[in-house]
Formats: C-alpha cells, structure tokens, sequence
C-alpha cells in the first residue's frame, strides 16, 4: 500500500500540494474530532479520481472513509486545488503530466 501511495503522491507532488490546501475549517463550537491526515486523504481522492472507482468502493485499506474522502474533494474543488497544483508543477514534465492527468479526472467527477 505504502508504494501505491508514494506512486499515486509523491513526494514532491506533495510538498506543492500541501502549500495550496485551504486551511482545515474550524469548528464554531470548537472540539470534535481531529482532522484526517490531509496526505492520506489526498491519497485516496487521487486513487478515486484516476482509477475510475465509484466513491462507495474506495479500498478500506486508505484508512480514510467515503464521506470523508468526498467531503475533502468538494473542498480541494471549491479552492480550486486541481489547477493550482497543474499550474505549480509546470516545471516538472512527469509531475505536470501527472497533476494534468488528476486535474482532467476531477474535472469530469466535479461533485458526482
């Protein structure tokens, strides 16, 4: 699982992201649960986007659930996540092909 996640984020894929993310929403009446991993989140969105997987089969190996993995998606798309990181790559031609690749996939999934 370990080298499918690096695959499907790597390391420098991940360092721009996580520059772009919308900060995490805080709660009004403060408390509740921590905050998912944004990494692992992300993860599994990607895996989402470019497998073709319909949300409700995302692999409980993620470690992140569906509403959870679907929520950050509105958001990341809302922010407009997809073309920040497609723009922020354009220096790196695997990565820009890759970021290109989950862009156009997000594109076609907007909030399904």
């Amino acid at each position: 699982m370990q080298a499918l996640a690096r695959r499907l984020v790597p390391d420098e894929m991940w360092e721009v992201a996580v520059t772009l993310m919308p900060a995490p929403r805080r709660r009004r009446q403060g408390g509740g649960r921590a905050a998912a991993d944004a990494r692992t989140v992300l993860t599994a969105v990607v895996y989402v986007l470019t497998s073709g997987c319909a949300w409700q089969h995302l692999p409980a190996s993620f470690d992140v659930s569906v509403p959870t993995a679907h929520r950050w998606f509105v958001r990341w798309t809302r922010a407009n996540l997809w073309q920040s990181l497609c723009e922020a790559t354009t220096d790196d031609p695997g990565l820009a092909d890759w970021t290109r690749a989950i862009r156009d996939c997000a594109s076609f999934r907007v909030y399904d």
